[in-house]
């Protein structure tokens, strides 16, 4: 018998309405949705598609195919080997899907044709309820958590996203540029969800560099959006790059330091907006860093401290979900980040915490990059050493410790503190703490 729950559109708008661009093509929503089903029906059989696409707009094709056809999306955090493996061996039968050929791809993986087919139909609907995908986080405090997205949620975490972010261009479709992966669940919302759901444009690459930033916002049409991490925000603000003209910057992943959103404001003449949240929750509240420290909850989401965290409540969420981190609640449905329990240090009776610890390192003159975390306790001890990583090129190991010590108390001055040409940043910035401890040697 046919279903009688609720089904969604794939997409909103004409089908003549211009989905993506980059340069020297576009792609109207019409031929798009006649590409979803031509790849639909190319798909091998399967419940898990390991989808690694890295062109965006390829990446979009294939996740809505996955999701016509009845499959679910599997986003794991990067590309990187042992990562696919271990979301393959965590969903036996599963197949990858991809678009580029690389060494690292398991073997049998099925390729997109180069030329998309095309199948003519009616605006597909998926299922409130459907499971499209399942994000992976980046293991940043240990292994990776698998998180479940239904269709509905989408829609409506979208929903949300648009209301938060409108008022940067008004009533004009925007286009989109995205620094971050797709896989990645801001690079979903933002550079996936968006163009389908908004409506938005998008622009189809990933540009790292500066200068690539620049030739991809040049090359689709005003007004613009630029969707990036305070990481290569920082690189943008510091090599002097000119943008065309920007409607405004959104940035999530890490905290945005204030001075850095300042000065991108700046440079250029432009408003940025964080977002917070995460993947299991995702985006649930905003800010203008350059000048706000308090977040603004998005429409219909509550926040319930706890002892240990935060349970937060949202209209896309089918359950509470808890965070590790800690809050502060303000009237006029805003709050303030108070760090995280897992974060706090207590040792010989003063207390600290880890982010802070960091942004002390961080502001260290000669510092370009740092983290600071907690090994294991050792055994006979209660109480994990404090270690560092440092980026400075310029500096040693010794004279960064003395003038750390002008900024903390010295129970928490890093032993060791190690000097690294690079941090093992992931592609959204996130420092998976297995890497940090491997170039510790722990």
């Amino acid at each position: 018998m046919p279903s009688s729950r609720p089904r969604s559109p794939l997409a909103v708008g004409s089908a003549d309405r211009l989905l993506a661009a980059s340069a020297g093509w576009q792609v109207e929503l019409g031929t798009f949705l006649a590409q979803v089903r031509g790849v639909a029906a190319l798909l091998p059989e399967g419940r898990h598609v390991i989808n690694l696409c890295e062109d965006r707009y390829r990446f979009l094709v294939a996740f809505c195919a996955v999701a016509l056809r009845g499959q679910v999306n599997l986003l794991p955090s990067s590309r990187a080997q042992a990562v696919v493996e271990d979301v393959a061996q965590r969903y036996a039968g599963s197949y990858c899907l991809a678009d580029t050929a690389s060494e690292q791809l398991p073997e049998g993986c099925f390729m997109l044709p180069e030329v998309l087919p095309q199948l003519a139909g009616d605006m597909p609907t998926l299922d409130v309820e459907q499971l499209v995908a399942i994000g992976f986080t980046s293991g940043s405090t240990g292994v990776p958590g698998a998180n479940p997205k239904t269709w509905g949620s989408f829609v409506a975490s979208t929903g949300q996203n648009l209301q938060a972010l409108q008022s940067l261009w008004g009533q004009a479709q925007p286009s989109i540029v995205a620094t971050v992966p797709s896989q990645h669940m801001y690079g979903m919302e933002m550079a996936v969800l968006m163009p389908l759901l908004a409506p938005a444009t998008l622009q189809a690459g990933k540009p790292f560099f500066p200068q690539d930033v620049a030739l991809a916002l040049a090359e689709v049409p005003a007004p613009r959006v630029l969707v990036t991490t305070p990481v290569h925000l920082k690189v943008l603000v510091e090599s002097g790059v000119e943008l065309p003209p920007l409607a405004g910057i959104v940035t999530a992943t890490a905290p945005l330091p204030q001075a850095l959103a300042a000065a991108a404001e700046k440079n250029f003449a432009t408003e940025v907006r964080e977002m917070f949240g995460s993947t299991e929750t995702c985006i649930f509240a905003r800010r203008r860093t350059a000048c706000e420290e308090a977040w603004q909850l998005l429409p219909g989401v509550r926040l319930l401290p706890q002892p240990d965290g935060t349970r937060v409540h949202a209209p896309h969420l089918p359950a509470p979900v808890m965070l590790a981190d800690l809050v502060e609640l303000l009237p006029g449905d805003r709050f303030l980040l108070r760090g995280r329990r897992t974060d706090l240090l207590e040792i010989a009776g003063k207390r600290a915490s880890l982010g802070d610890l960091t942004r002390k390192l961080q502001s260290v003159a000669g510092v370009s990059d740092a983290v600071v975390v907690q090994l294991a306790p050792e055994p006979g001890h209660a109480v994990g050493r404090i270690a560092a990583l440092v980026v400075a090129a310029e500096r040693e190991e010794a004279n960064i410790l003395h003038d750390l010590r002008q900024l903390m108390d010295p129970v928490f001055l890093p032993r060791p503190l190690r000097k690294v040409e690079a941090l093992p940043r992931n592609e959204t910035g996130k420092l998976p703490r297995d890497a940090v401890l491997a170039l510790l040697g722990h």
